[in-house]
């Protein structure tokens, strides 16, 4: 999980410095482009926990059915 932020944090320091280095870039094209990466972020955070549940279940269903068909 740090290691996620890390890269959005160093992604988003890299747009920064390539939107003052290439003065062309509009400031609102740079805003557009760090809204999209916090709306990104922002559902990853939310789906994350959905996706945690939906391979533990998975996983768990897994194991049932492999110590059922031990035991029969």
């Amino acid at each position: 999980m740090k290691n996620r932020f890390a890269k959005i944090a160093l992604s988003t320091l890299l747009m920064t410095v390539a939107g003052t280095a290439a003065a062309e870039v509009p400031a609102e094209a740079t805003a557009a482009v760090t809204g999209i990466l916090t709306d990104g972020s922002a559902l990853i955070a939310q789906y994350w926990p959905v996706l945690t549940a939906i391979v533990g279940s998975l996983t768990l269903m897994k194991l049932f059915k492999k110590g059922t068909s031990r035991a029969t």
